[in-house]
């Protein structure tokens, strides 16, 4: 019998809802609150469907705290007040700090680490046994960026003896707004250069070992297996699957957060004890279905957030201490102000953790995405147009990406059409949508708002 539920909509699919983070419809099954909702929004339909009718993959869906994978799929009955909930996989000093650390005794703190960690050591689940425990521990953060910035200064104020960096990027002005361990006169230099002098800086006894590479399946075993936690700072698929196995082949517990304009989320992956990411996100989204927070924004203070609950988790693990989020999902919706929690289960036909895993050595994770590493999407030359060329062919008429599935009615076949978006990437898949409708006479901006600046109007701002 039909029942009255809520359907909690997240951040990346508000767009082809009118912009509602919820919507109430009377149904009986999962399937039919999702039939009811892509009748009334057609251009939801494509993100939650495959063409067969099937929910897509990388779509998780949970009635209250439940994933209806563990129940009855998308047949799982509703009751009066369930909540439906859209799970997206939504990238110092003259003595060195080596000698500092040689000079302390494993086994016991000096005066000067007694006065330091005071605070912890007064709390009965640290102690000094337990601080001790973090000295003589390792932690290695994949990206220093937005999640990285909270991580390496809460660890290295906590005290954790080693802390591994990765990243190859530099440090840029649109990154100030949230990667708040940098600062303006840092524009241009390394992240990881700037870190290091950082972390040093606050506390001379954490030794900082820096990887600037990109970390790929030919380094991450070599790189991961020297750390006893994981932390995953990532922005993009490719790094987070990859790190997610790289971690279950090494048996390393490996602490997820990602970030997207006013959502976040966190979980603890340790396959030894529950599920891995791969039991969440079997399958990475299509590429550019999902865009990154160059392209779809972040509120500034998100990353703090979501960054702190990782480092949290990281010294729980650290003093084996408290409930870990192994095997629940943290969501967090700054806008609103308020957290879900949501459980997860450990996939028993998981490829990399399951009983019958196929995956024993790391893959090619771009292959595995769908993404090409310098570029997501490749166009033939004939869909393609360079700034120069638009800027002679500039229309008045403009229709915003997002609402390009709602509005394709206005545009004719006859007529010549160039789509953009930021970098290029989004905007070719959307030539692709409209070529499978029939357009032939259809350019992606090649480069995005980005290479128009670089090469027409540098006087545009970039962000």
């Amino acid at each position: 019998m039909p029942q009255i539920v809520k359907v909690y909509i997240p951040t990346p699919l508000q767009q082809y809802v009118g912009n509602q983070d919820a919507i109430e419809v009377r149904a009986a099954t999962v399937r039919d609150a999702f039939d009811a909702i892509a009748t009334e929004h057609a251009a939801l339909r494509r993100h939650l469907f495959e063409d067969s009718g099937m929910l897509r993959n990388f779509v998780n869906v949970y009635v209250n705290d439940e994933d209806i994978r563990y129940l009855q799929k998308d047949a799982t009955p509703l009751r009066p007040g369930d909540t439906i909930s859209i799970i997206p996989s939504i990238a110092g000093g003259s003595v060195s700090v080596m000698q500092r650390v040689a000079r302390a005794r494993k086994d016991q703190l000096t005066m000067e680490e007694i006065k330091r960690y005071s605070r912890h050591l007064i709390l009965p689940e640290v102690g000094m046994a337990g601080q001790i425990k973090l000295r003589n521990s390792s932690a290695l953060i994949v990206g220093t960026g937005g999640l990285g910035a909270p991580l390496t200064q809460y660890l290295a104020a906590a005290g954790v003896g080693r802390l591994g960096l990765v990243d190859f990027d530099v440090v840029d002005l649109s990154n100030l707004q949230r990667q708040v361990i940098y600062t303006t006169n840092d524009v241009g230099k390394p992240k990881l250069e700037v870190a290091k002098r950082r972390i040093e800086a606050m506390n001379p006894g954490v030794e900082v070992t820096t990887h600037e590479a990109k970390l790929t399946s030919e380094n991450a075993m070599e790189i991961l297996r020297n750390y006893d936690v994981v932390v995953d700072g990532t922005d993009n698929f490719p790094t987070r699957y990859l790190v997610n196995d790289a971690c279950v082949l090494l048996g390393k517990p490996n602490v997820y957060g990602s970030i997207f304009r006013w959502e976040g989320q966190a979980s603890v992956f340790w396959a030894e004890k529950g599920p891995c990411y791969r039991c969440l996100y079997a399958e990475p989204p299509p590429p550019g279905l999902v865009p990154s927070c160059a392209e779809g924004g972040v509120f500034g203070v998100l990353p703090g957030i979501v960054g702190s609950i990782q480092a949290t988790e990281v010294l729980k693990i650290l003093l084996g201490k408290g409930d870990l989020l192994v095997g629940r999902l943290l969501v967090f919706d700054a806008k609103k102000m308020k957290f879900r929690e949501l459980k997860l289960r450990k996939d028993s036909n998981c490829r990399v953790c399951g009983p019958n895993a196929t995956v024993k050595e790391l893959i090619d994770y771009y292959e595995f995405c769908g993404v090409g590493q310098d570029r997501e999407a490749e166009l033939e030359e004939a869909y393609v147009i360079a700034p120069e060329a638009l800027k002679a062919q500039i229309e008045t008429k403009l229709i915003p990406l997002a609402t390009l599935p709602q509005r394709v009615n206005e545009l004719s076949t006859a007529d010549e059409i160039v789509l953009y978006c930021k970098v290029g990437n989004r905007s070719a898949y959307a030539v692709n949508f409209l070529r499978e409708l029939g357009f032939r006479k259809v350019k992606n901006l090649d480069g995005g708002i980005d290479a128009w600046i670089e090469r027409i109007d540098p006087s545009l701002p970039s962000y």
